[in-house]
């Protein structure tokens, strides 16, 4: 049994426990004065993860990948499933009921399309040319289609990078890759006139949030006041005033981070990004050593996945980049960012563990 789990990346899942822990200190501080059934609820959310980060540890990550078709399949139901019995929220119907739990399909799709992805490049893995990329382009087209029609851009726009990592991790061409990225540079004008009007609103005062301080500005104003306030040592834990002032909106889910630039400053934001740089470079680490095809695009897939949402929330919450609503991993409260974590880390581990 020991001999088994030799390869098992303890660094990984230290790294990730740490994180989750210091998201429950944060998330009981936006909350405990609302309800502190979020708490319980994120840790249910939490266990329910590492059963599933248990099962895939003991899974060829192969067989998994085998299947990535069928979890393709199975995304494109459970999104087409959302414009037609969908819960609303704040303008956007991107959750299904089941039972007393929501849950967001466009989550789980994100790595259900990676799995598919990385199977249809893995089965074509001797022809690198233009054709297999042109496909790849209409398996990823169709969920991208769906997701951004939710409408839900921040998880639309993260399937843009992983797709060119993917590409990129399989050998394609660099100068394929670029034509893709010189068109698409070239018809993204186009994209305005598909954004709906609050989606506008965000990218105009991400140039200028003061154009509207008190509507679509006023958040990214907010988390600005609250992490610039924090100073270098902050003003500790339960003691941010605009936190704890509900001067902050959506302070427990995508402006989580605001909370800890507040209560833990400058050197408690640090040591959290390092946390998550070691997170996703081990994530990267297990893909260098590993010699199958199939592991190294799985294992750049889920530091991706895992990557790019803590850049790009980091950087919202920050005005660095428009406010496009991804949560911040095994911080941010929700149960299907957790869960598919929890489900990217184990298949991380499962390629550690088989490869």
């Amino acid at each position: 049994m020991i001999k088994k789990y030799k390869n098992f990346d303890w660094v990984l899942m230290g790294t990730a426990i740490a994180i989750f822990i210091a998201g429950l200190l944060f998330l009981f501080s936006a909350t405990y004065a609302k309800n502190i059934d979020f708490i319980i609820r994120q840790i249910v959310w939490f266990l329910t993860g590492a059963l599933f980060f248990i099962i895939i540890i003991n899974i060829n990550y192969r067989k998994i990948i085998s299947l990535g078709y069928v979890f393709y399949f199975l995304s494109l139901v459970l999104l087409l499933l959302v414009f037609f019995f969908g819960s609303k929220r704040l303008g956007a119907q991107r959750w299904l009921e089941l039972w007393s739990f929501n849950f967001q399909p466009s989550e789980f799709a994100k790595l259900f399309i990676t799995l598919a992805l990385i199977q249809y490049l893995t089965e074509h893995k001797i022809n690198k040319g233009i054709k297999n990329i042109v496909i790849t382009f209409f398996i990823l087209l169709v969920p991208f289609v769906l997701i951004l029609a939710q409408p839900d851009l921040g998880t639309a726009l993260m399937l843009v990078p992983l797709f060119f990592v993917l590409l990129y991790a399989w050998g394609a061409r660099l100068k394929h890759l670029f034509f893709i990225i010189g068109g698409g540079l070239v018809a993204s004008p186009l994209g305005w006139f598909l954004l709906k009007d609050y989606q506008k609103d965000r990218l105009m005062v991400f140039m200028n949030p003061d154009i509207d301080p008190l509507g679509a500005g006023y958040t990214i104003i907010q988390s600005r006041i609250a992490i610039g306030s924090g100073g270098v040592f902050g003003k500790g834990w339960l003691s941010g005033t605009q936190n704890q002032l509900n001067f902050l909106t959506e302070r427990h889910t995508d402006f989580i981070f605001s909370v800890a630039g507040e209560e833990w400053g400058f050197a408690g934001s640090i040591i959290l990004i390092v946390l998550y740089y070691i997170l996703v470079r081990r994530a990267f680490e297990i893909a260098k050593k590993t010699d199958d095809q199939c592991g190294v695009l799985a294992a750049c897939g889920m530091a991706t996945i895992i990557g790019v949402q803590v850049i790009v929330n980091i950087s919202m919450t920050m005005g660095f980049m428009p406010v496009v609503g991804l949560p911040l991993p095994l911080i941010s409260y929700g149960g299907s960012s957790l869960l598919v974590t929890m489900i990217a880390l184990g298949l991380l581990e499962s390629i550690a563990i088989h490869r």
